[in-house]
């Protein structure tokens, strides 16, 4: 039975960018691209922040190996590397910590969706993502005018 008082949210880097238009057009814009990547990993911080959830993020990678960059109490983004998939990296951590954890997976890929519902994760889409964080961003909004 998993833990359900820790917790995460995986995130499809790449398929919530081009799943959002704004982070679309930022990736579209050649070699600023990596703005896209960093105003999506802004808005899950604060989403993490205010909810508590753990928010791990996975983009795929050109590297000779997964690498993980772990921020202090912050997020957890891994890099896959050129020979795998975010995707096979994401069912990776699904499948060995969704028995201990309760976990969301959020991404616009069905057959991603299909898989990772397998090893025990719930999904949810980029626009389920979209709203949740928004929630968060109007939570702080009010927090602060408060």
């Amino acid at each position: 039975m998993a833990d359900t008082s820790l917790q995460f949210v995986i995130v499809d880097g790449h398929s919530v960018i081009h799943a959002w238009d704004e982070l679309r057009r930022m990736h579209a814009a050649g070699a600023r691209r990596y703005l896209a990547r960093e105003a999506l990993l802004k808005r899950l911080r604060l989403y993490q922040d205010m909810t508590g959830t753990r928010v791990v993020v996975v983009f795929d990678g050109v590297g000779t190996k997964v690498t993980d960059e772990r921020e202090a109490a912050g997020l957890q983004v891994f890099y896959a590397d050129a020979g795998r998939t975010a995707d096979s990296v994401i069912e990776r951590l699904v499948a060995k910590y969704a028995a201990t954890f309760a976990i969301r997976v959020a991404t616009a890929d069905q057959m991603e969706r299909d898989t990772v519902e397998s090893f025990g994760a719930v999904c949810m889409s980029p626009e389920e993502l979209r709203y949740e964080v928004e929630r968060a961003e109007t939570d702080l909004g009010h927090r602060i005018k408060s």
